[in-house]
């Protein structure tokens, strides 16, 4: 698999998103990633007893969920482009040569839905991580 800069004269794309913030969401994206689908609730559970299991569960009002929705929604239009067009680039193995057209094909896929497509991503947080490595940067930067 091969990762970063594709070539010596590919130069890190400006982003409008400052890497704080993705290393952020990504921070954020593995805390959900860690989830695991809701069971069945026993309403005679004692959380000290189950050992607090519920907290590592899905659920449809999940904090972490919300607090991930809300960042990503807060971002400025530009800045979620950036978003998609990162995951997309670490989904698919990019190169920083190919930055210009992922994020123009972000920018036309852009709507107001990009919170929840995003969120919607199991793999959110590597899929950013790869993206900015794609890019030669990281959130050791």
């Amino acid at each position: 698999m091969k990762r970063g800069i594709g070539s010596e004269d590919a130069e890190t794309p400006e982003l409008t998103v400052p890497v704080r913030k993705v290393c952020f969401i990504i921070a954020k994206a593995h805390e959900f990633d860690v989830k695991v689908a809701a069971g069945e609730s026993d309403t005679g559970s004692n959380p000290t007893d189950d050992n607090e299991i519920a907290v590592l569960e899905d659920h449809d009002d999940d904090s972490v969920r919300e607090e991930l929705g809300s960042l990503i929604s807060e971002l400025s239009i530009d800045e979620q482009i950036d978003l998609v067009a990162l995951m997309w680039l670490g989904r698919d193995d990019g190169q920083a040569g190919d930055w210009e057209e992922v994020r123009q094909q972000a920018t036309y896929a852009h709507n107001k839905h990009t919170a929840g497509y995003l969120c919607g991503n199991p793999l959110l947080g590597e899929h950013l991580e790869a993206g900015l490595d794609a890019i030669g940067l990281s959130c050791g930067d």
